[in-house]
């Protein structure tokens, strides 16, 4: 007898055009996912019998109302769940913006690969670049063209001055104005939506394909999504869904799914976290938790849930940081607000594959150390909130989340 085994057991999905009706096996295809592990699984709610009866006895026990419930959890890898991303933040990517060819912009050199890009007319707000962007440049000549395609992470924007550093640690190359030049955003983005969300959902299969056995999950919708960013090893994220209902079969559903991604996979020491435009150098773990905030109910005559409702969208987490100095922790003593955008990249090629996060305004609930013999650590929680001043006059997105994935 055949048993099952995790690393024969594939894992598929594919977004449904109503809720809880299974999506098509058909083109478009379903898509294979990447996983650690997945226990989305069928839940009931049972009834006991509370008669009291002459025997003593329990005479009847029932099963109610049938859901799902559960959570994939995978290495964070770059174009891997770029789906789940926008389903968090309610709404789609947004393709990549391109400023015009620019003759008036000067390269200066701050500090290691640190610089400034300086036009003397239009505006990079107006073109549509933000702060927490990852651009790349093209058409520098002579001296600077280093400059040309390498990631290069937006630390801080006005209308003319272009700030940040090389994501590769390449030095950065001065050069006068005249050449004719143009920055491209890399990759796609997508940021919470403050209008029109959508409420997406998801038929996700458990093909056990040593032992022809599926599951087929309905009504999958995305409840909550946290993303670890550990000072060593892989970066991690999880997936907790809500679902309606899940059919079993002898056979795959989704036969002939697309392969899995092939996104390298994100690890801490391959980026860099800024507080209000500084880099923070000790940090020893972050993460950033999303939250739909999804409820359902139930209703007579039916044993599933009607319909999964959206709730307010939450945005929290915590950072770890080696008390250094007052900086961080005054930011929570004093209610300041802070920025917080981090970057990871698979390796320190010039055009490596990349996640960003984007957080213009946060506020931190503390600032706890520990103690011991050994370096004192620091852990401050901190809530995302809406910025509220952000929009198209701003360097900031009007969004409390805003994620860039080169391969989304």
């Amino acid at each position: 007898m055949t048993i099952a085994t995790g690393i024969a057991k594939q894992l598929r999905y594919k977004k449904e055009l109503s809720f809880g009706v299974v999506a098509t096996p058909n083109l478009p295809f379903a898509q294979s996912l990447r996983r650690v592990t997945s226990n989305l699984d069928l839940k009931k709610a049972t009834y006991q019998s509370k008669e009291i009866r002459p025997d003593y006895q329990v005479a009847n026990f029932r099963h109610g109302m049938r859901s799902v419930d559960g959570t994939i959890s995978g290495e964070l890898s770059v174009g891997t769940y770029k789906d789940f991303m926008a389903t968090i933040c309610r709404t789609a990517w947004t393709a990549a913006i391109a400023s015009a060819a620019l003759t008036t912009v000067t390269a200066a050199q701050t500090v290691g690969s640190g610089g400034t890009f300086t036009r003397s007319a239009g505006s990079w707000i107006t073109d549509g670049f933000k702060t927490g962007d990852v651009v790349l440049w093209t058409g520098w000549l002579t001296t600077a063209t280093g400059n040309n395609a390498t990631n290069f992470y937006v630390t801080n924007l006005t209308p003319t001055v272009m700030s940040g550093f090389f994501l590769n640690g390449a030095a950065f190359s001065p050069k006068a104005a005249g050449d004719s030049v143009v920055v491209t955003q890399a990759g796609r983005k997508v940021a919470m939506a403050v209008s029109g969300q959508v409420n997406d959902s998801y038929t996700i299969e458990h093909w056990f394909s040593d032992i022809g056995q599926s599951e087929v999950f309905t009504g999958c919708r995305l409840n909550q999504m946290d993303v670890k960013l550990p000072a060593t090893g892989f970066s991690t994220i999880d997936l907790n869904f809500m679902g309606k209902d899940m059919t079993p079969a002898q056979a795959a559903y989704f036969p002939t799914p697309m392969p899995v991604s092939n996104g390298g996979s994100l690890a801490a020491v391959n980026g860099a976290l800024y507080l209000n435009g500084a880099q923070v150098g000790l940090i020893t773990g972050m993460n950033i938790q999303a939250k739909a905030g999804m409820t359902s109910g139930e209703v007579v005559g039916q044993n599933t849930r009607p319909d999964i409702f959206m709730g307010a969208m939450e945005v929290s987490g915590q950072m770890t940081i080696y008390f250094q100095d007052n900086t961080i922790r005054d930011i929570f003593v004093n209610e300041t607000e802070a920025s917080a955008q981090c970057v990871f990249t698979t390796d320190n090629t010039p055009t490596a594959n990349f996640i960003a996060f984007t957080m213009s305004r946060i506020k931190c609930g503390g600032a706890s150390k520990d103690d011991g013999e050994k370096g004192l650590v620091m852990t401050v929680p901190y809530v995302a909130l809406l910025d509220i001043n952000g929009g198209p006059t701003s360097p900031n997105n009007n969004t409390t989340l805003t994620i860039q994935d080169s391969l989304a």
